[in-house]
């Protein structure tokens, strides 16, 4: 999805992961970042990048997006009918926008509930509160939250096969760590430990 002279909206700043490789590109890069502590430090680190910092409820461009990656955001906000609609006004006519949220059916999750460490695949972890996460999508409530709003969606896919939880990954090494990304093609997107969604505006 990503074509070179495109105009980009990242939503948050993060740990600038996905920053450093969007700004490396041959694109216009906008980053709206509601913490005025990544605001600057994002701002600091990434001189070609245009850096705006407010909430995204509240974030008003003065300009339209060809691409816009919201990633892992929708599990965080109070209202995700509102960021969805903001990405409606955010596009242009033909523009998509990338969607990526934890997924509550993925392996790990479903491990946790047969072996009775929480009851629904959906329920909130420790580390759920701990990041502030509010839900975890399945690709049905996804759909549901999109097809409610004026966006359809394009493409679903999946990825990284998360067999255990955060914690006891630690010590897993970067081949490891590519390996259960790289087979994430071979398996069904709804069983995988994110999803990601390609939408764009309904007709």
């Amino acid at each position: 999805y990503i074509k070179d002279d495109l105009n980009v909206l990242e939503l948050g700043y993060g740990e600038g992961v996905l920053t450093n490789y969007l700004s490396s590109l041959n694109i216009n890069l906008d980053v709206v970042e509601g913490s005025k502590v990544l605001f600057e430090k994002g701002k600091r680190v990434h001189t070609n990048v245009g850096f705006h910092h407010s909430f995204f409820e509240d974030f008003s461009p003065n300009k339209k997006y060809d691409l816009i990656v919201c990633t892992h955001v929708l599990e965080h906000v109070d209202n995700p009918s509102v960021i969805l609609d903001n990405l409606y006004n955010w596009l242009t006519e033909n523009g998509t926008a990338l969607i990526i949220v934890p997924n509550s059916e993925s392996i790990h999750r479903q491990l946790a509930v047969i072996m009775n460490l929480q009851k629904n695949n959906s329920d909130l972890s420790k580390r759920d509160y701990l990041v502030g996460h509010k839900r975890v999508y399945d690709y049905k409530q996804l759909d549901k939250d999109i097809n409610n709003s004026s966006l359809i969606v394009v493409e679903r896919e999946g990825f990284f096969l998360k067999t255990l939880p955060n914690s006891m990954m630690l010590n897993f090494n970067q081949d490891l760590i590519k390996a259960l990304n790289s087979i994430s093609s071979r398996l069904p997107f709804n069983l995988l430990a994110n999803l990601a969604f390609a939408v764009k505006k309904s007709k």
